[in-house]
């Protein structure tokens, strides 16, 4: 791994605060647009998440053609492929019923406990109770894997 910048670290922290001030000004940040949307009552959502889909695919396609590594990181413009597995698929259903249950997704959590949500910490209590459990189970299967590879 290359050195990072000196200023890694305080732009992703702006970054953090542009996106949370995004969110909280598109009204994503509160959990009754959220669950509006998944009963199909408004859809407003579909259009922020376009919006910054639109800006992040031309971001994608332009940088690597521009320079050949991240000015912050120093690492080299790649794609970074993930196999689709029994982890992407259960991962993903866990996260979007936590979603639809809560109305807010993790990112947007932390913007609602900024606006004043203070309920939101029961969801965000949620997450960090499901990201435990998740890497305790995945550190015990590891460690089982080994054992057995240790039996051969």
């Amino acid at each position: 791994m290359t050195e990072r910048h000196p200023l890694f670290k305080p732009l992703v922290f702006v970054g953090g605060l542009v996106f949370g001030f995004g969110l909280g000004f598109s009204h994503m940040a509160r959990p009754e647009v959220v669950l509006n949307f998944l009963q199909f009552d408004d859809l407003g959502l579909p259009f922020v998440m376009f919006g910054a889909a639109i800006v992040s695919g031309i971001a994608f396609a332009l940088m690597p053609r521009i320079r050949d590594a991240a000015p912050l990181t120093g690492n080299p413009y790649e794609r970074r492929l993930k196999p689709f597995d029994r982890n992407v698929l259960v991962g993903g259903a866990v996260f979007g019923v936590g979603w639809g249950l809560s109305g807010i997704c993790p990112g947007a959590a932390y913007a609602s406990l900024g606006t004043g949500n203070v309920t939101i910490l029961w969801a965000l209590a949620g997450m960090f109770l499901g990201a435990y459990v998740q890497g305790y189970w995945r550190s015990q299967s590891t460690d089982t894997e080994a054992a057995f590879a240790g039996a051969d």
